[in-house]
């Protein structure tokens, strides 16, 4: 099984044609064995299903931290009316105060 990377990526793209897209992604990761300095016979016996590449976006710091999942079932709070702000008095103001009485002595 000497199998050159030219007689490969060949038969990949005669795969590729033919629809038969399994063949064509078992010699192209023949073809990325090789490259990366594995012989002709390591990588015919390499077992390559578990490889897959890595997806953009998910690479760097923060990417493994999960994300909070809310229970089954919740509902987010409704959202408060509109028409109900602004009711609070201007910042700034002083509070109402009712008038002292009057008392002469006690």
């Amino acid at each position: 099984m000497t199998d050159t990377i030219e007689d490969l990526h060949r038969r990949m793209e005669e795969a590729a044609h033919a629809l038969d897209f399994e063949e064509a992604r078992r010699l192209r990761d023949r073809i990325n064995l090789i490259r990366g300095g594995a012989s002709g016979d390591e990588a015919a016996r390499a077992d390559t299903s578990g490889l897959a590449r890595q997806q953009p976006g998910a690479m760097g710091l923060g990417t493994s931290r999960q994300r909070p999942v809310p229970p089954p079932g919740w509902k987010p709070p409704p959202k408060p009316d509109l028409m109900t702000s602004g009711s609070k008095a201007p910042r700034g103001s002083a509070p109402k105060i009712p008038p002292l009485r009057n008392d002469k002595k006690r």
